[in-house]
């Protein structure tokens, strides 16, 4: 069945003859009498009576209540598709892991707004994982991420590189480690660590690190979010945490906390932008993606690419 054949069935239940019905739908009178008669044989009975003037059969009368069900959906579906791709998009969702939450997107969120005042703009804040999780399931669309060994690319997906920063320590001053300003990596692997929940992109960050340092990693506490992070570490003087170097920045402003680097070399976590090709082609999506390139730029001390 196709829509043509239904429009066709409507324009002669309308009109009550084949020769208007072929005006008004600007095609020939045989294209109209073959689009009825494939849409009578796939429905398996007469829609119409050929007489002088076209009545409908029983059926037919039947069949015209859907058919118009039918069109309405489909030209409602047309709208707003022609909307869609104009620009005239309902919601933009968007998932951010939390450290940019607070830091670098708020003048991406704040221009965005301006730009496109009738998009309702949802942001939420979930591990890397799970971002790209409800990415591929068509939930969100746009995903800020942590870069992960687990990540594969498809020919889809759309992946923008943004910046990549250090993972720094964060304990207590009166940590044994705290005289430290770069703490040695045989130091810092006999401490209890906290660490992301599963499905955060840096727990298996930190948990690559230890294995190629060739340490067991000693995990008694695992949170979601930054400030849980700073909480416990300025309760403690014993456990400390890899974080990203982004994630510590408000600690300076805490007598509690304090952020030391790692020696030799510490892990680095990159972030980018993650999308899909189709959802591209929507010019609201386009031009979030485009602000989030031009805007989030960090003023940390970036490690060079």
């Amino acid at each position: 069945m196709r829509i043509e054949q239904i429009k066709a069935f409507l324009t002669v239940a309308e009109t009550k003859n084949f020769q208007q019905a072929a005006r008004d739908c600007n095609v020939t009178q045989s294209t109209i009498s073959r689009q009825i008669q494939a849409l009578e044989a796939e429905l398996g009975t007469v829609l119409l009576y050929r007489n002088t003037k076209v009545k409908l059969t029983v059926a037919g009368e039947l069949f015209l209540l859907h058919a118009r069900k039918i069109d309405r959906e489909w030209n409602a579906a047309k709208s707003g598709i022609l909307e869609l791709i104009s620009g005239k998009q309902q919601e933009l969702c968007v998932t951010v892991i939390g450290s940019i939450c607070s830091t670098y997107l708020p003048p991406v969120l704040s221009k965005f707004i301006q730009d496109y005042p009738n998009v309702k703009l949802r942001v939420t804040s979930i591990g890397s994982d799970r971002a790209l999780k409800v990415l591929r399931d068509g939930l969100v669309d746009i995903a800020i991420v942590m870069a992960s060994s687990l990540f594969k690319p498809s020919s889809e997906i759309v992946v923008d590189f943004l910046y990549q920063e250090p993972i720094v320590v964060l304990l207590s001053p009166n940590h044994p480690l705290a005289d430290y300003t770069s703490i040695p990596i045989p130091e810092l692997i006999q401490y209890p660590q906290l660490i992301f929940k599963e499905g955060y992109g840096m727990q298996n960050l930190v948990r690559e690190a230890f294995d190629r340092w060739g340490a067991q990693l000693n995990a008694v506490l695992e949170l979601n979010s930054i400030d849980a992070f700073h909480g416990a570490i300025a309760q403690s003087n014993n456990w400390l945490a890899l974080l990203p170097q982004s994630a510590t920045l408000n600690s300076e402003t805490n007598s509690n906390l304090i952020v030391r680097n790692i020696s030799p070399s510490a892990p680095i976590r990159k972030i980018v932008l993650v999308t899909t090709q189709d959802r591209l082609n929507l010019p609201p999506i386009q031009h979030f993606r485009q602000l989030v390139l031009e805007l989030i730029k960090p003023e940390i001390d970036l490690v060079a690419k």
